[in-house]
This record gives C-alpha cells, sequence and structure tokens, in this order.
C-alpha cells in the first residue's frame, strides 16, 4: 500500500524537476534555445522571400509569354480562313470577354462571323423533352438531309440548328435558303415560353464552317465534390458538335480547361468521337483562342486533332493553306441554256 511519504517524494521530484529546468533556461541554456528559434525564424522567413521572388519570376515570365503570344498572333493567323465564314454556337452561357476573343482571333485569320447562336436551358432540360419531340416533328420537313432514324431528338435537333445556320439558297449562295430561316425562326421563336436558342443578330448569310463554344465547368466551393454534368446534357451538346462537323465544311470545339466533366475529356474518351471531332481546351486563354483558327483550318482541310497541353493534346496545330472560296451559284436542273433551247 502507498503510503503518505511516497506522495510526499513524489512532489519533491515533480518540483526539483521544474527548478532545475527553469534554472537551465534561464542560465546555460538560455542563448542556445534562443538561437536556434532565432535561425528556425529566419530560415523559414528566407525560405519564404525566395518562394515569393520565384513565384513573381515565373507569374512575370508568363505574363511576357502570353504578351508575345497575343502580339503574334494576327501574323499566326494572317489567312489561315480567308473568305471563309464562321458560324458560333455557344452551348450555354459563356463569359462575353471569351466570345469577343474568339471573334477577334477569327477576324485575324480571315474569316467572318454570321451567326451567335447561345443555347437555352430548354435544349436538354428534361422536363422539356416532350416539346422538344413536339417540335422536331415541325422541324422534320424543312430538313435536307433528313436525319437518320436512330438520331433521336437530340440529334434531330442539332441537325435542324446547323442546317438553319449553313445552308445557302442554291441560287444565292450569300443568301439563307428559305428552309434555313424557317428552321431557325422555330427553334428561336419569341412566342415560345421555352425557345431552344438565342440568336445575338438577324442571321441573313451562311456560314461555311462552326466554332462550338463550350461551357466552363463551374469551380466547387472549397471541400465541396464537383456536380455532375448529366448525362443527357453532355449527350446534347456532343450531337451539336457531331451536327456540325457532319453538314458543315468543318467545326471546332472551343473549350475551356481540361477536367472531370469538361466536353473535350468526353469527346476524348470516346475513341469514334476522338477520330471525327476537332477540340481545343483551354481557349479562356490566349493560347488555346489563337489555335482556335489554326485547328479549324486544319479542320477544313482533313485532319483532325485535339490541342492544348493536356493527356492526349498536342499544344500547335499544322499550318496549312487553304484554297480559295468557291461560291458558284447552283443551276436547278431542268433550267440554264439547255432547258432554254428546248422546243
Amino acid at each position: 500500500m502507498i503510503d503518505f511519504r511516497y506522495h510526499i517524494v513524489s512532489l519533491i521530484s515533480v518540483f526539483l524537476a521544474l527548478a532545475v529546468g527553469i534554472a537551465l533556461g534561464a542560465g546555460p541554456l538560455k542563448e542556445t534555445i534562443g538561437d536556434t528559434l532565432t535561425g528556425q525564424v529566419e530560415q523559414l522567413r528566407g525560405e519564404k522571400d525566395a518562394l515569393r521572388a520565384e513565384l513573381d519570376t515565373t507569374t512575370g515570365a508568363l505574363q511576357d509569354a502570353e504578351t508575345y503570344i497575343d502580339a503574334a498572333g494576327p501574323q499566326l493567323l494572317d489567312g489561315a480562313l480567308t473568305d471563309r465564314r464562321v458560324a458560333v454556337i455557344a452551348l450555354g452561357e459563356v463569359d462575353e470577354a471569351i466570345r469577343t476573343a474568339v471573334d477577334e482571333r477569327l477576324a485575324e485569320s480571315g474569316a467572318s462571323v454570321t451567326a451567335h447562336v447561345t443555347l437555352t436551358e430548354t435544349w436538354a432540360d428534361p422536363d422539356a423533352r416532350t416539346f422538344r419531340q413536339a417540335l422536331v416533328g415541325q422541324l422534320l420537313t424543312y430538313l435536307d438531309p433528313v436525319p437518320a432514324d436512330d438520331a433521336g431528338v437530340e440529334g434531330e435537333l442539332a441537325s435542324a440548328l446547323v442546317q438553319a445556320l449553313v445552308t445557302s439558297d442554291p441560287s444565292n449562295p450569300d443568301v439563307l435558303s428559305d428552309d434555313a430561316s424557317v428552321l431557325l425562326e422555330l427553334l428561336s421563336s419569341s412566342e415560345s415560353d421555352s425557345p431552344l436558342v438565342t440568336v445575338a443578330d438577324q442571321v441573313t448569310v451562311p456560314a461555311d464552317a462552326i466554332v462550338v463554344l463550350g461551357v466552363p465547368l463551374e469551380e466547387p466551393a472549397e471541400g465541396a465534390t464537383p456536380t455532375a454534368v448529366p448525362e443527357e446534357s453532355v449527350a446534347a451538346q456532343l450531337a451539336v458538335l457531331s451536327a456540325a462537323q457532319e453538314l458543315s465544311e468543318g467545326a471546332v470545339l472551343a473549350d475551356g480547361p481540361r477536367g472531370e466533366g469538361s466536353l473535350t475529356d468526353a469527346v476524348l474518351a470516346d475513341q469514334d468521337l476522338a477520330a471525327t471531332l476537332t477540340t481545343v481546351s483551354g481557349t479562356e486563354v490566349v493560347t488555346g483562342q489563337v489555335n482556335l483558327p489554326l485547328a479549324l483550318a486544319g479542320r477544313i482541310a482533313g485532319t483532325n486533332g485535339h490541342y492544348g497541353f493536356g493527356e492526349d493534346e498536342t499544344p500547335l496545330p499544322a499550318a496549312v493553306e487553304l484554297p480559295p472560296v468557291d461560291r458558284t451559284p447552283r443551276v436547278p436542273e431542268g433550267t440554264g441554256d439547255a432547258a432554254g433551247t428546248e422546243g
């Protein structure tokens, strides 16, 4: 059994240890401990200053590189898309600065923008599927070519949108066909409570090629799980991109940063899509914006690729020289000189 003397001895030991610690800390070890702590603080401060200087240097070099690419852009793009007409389809709300930058780079390449169209939420809203199916019944009358039987509602709507932007009047290639105008009116009708697209300005000139602007992924809150893009929405967006490539001279996806849920990643994950659809990621920055017209020129020339700095991407599209645009009117059968000499 532990007696009272044991407690006395224990208390004395504790106080002796405390006294020794105080004596050493205030005496022979005082300078050593202080110097050690001071040295560690100074070392950490020096490392922080060095990292800050390194970051400033890297940031400055990056800004210099972007400034150089921005200044070199007009020379790199000069003549890449001479006289080509390009329609821009945004798959949702895209920052106006990105839209403007894309337009400027297309202009520097010699192209003109014929239309700015934006898909509304109704385009892929599951609750509006019945409405879209009913609308497709009206649209099919004006489609030529008619989509395949297995195209589905998404494919039929995508085909209608692209044909509305690229189909010219056979006798006047500088004017949209009547059917194209009707298609665009049905898709964007202000009389509907839920138009499928919005059109920035009246579209009167048909496009040769199409740029599809992807919607940048929203940054999740710190610690939050990223919200997955609904599969139906991804399928509808891919249908637009596929129709744009199939029904025009060439199409390119102008996407934001790579990452889970990006449309570029969805294309690259599908071997068939990756083999036929051209993508450019990072178009929120100058490198992607300069790459875009070059990639579109390559796609018109028959070269498919994926451009950017991520996995399975090439940093820069190869330069191509496109032939001059031929806008010779098509004479309908049964008219012309041959028809005029009969009888």
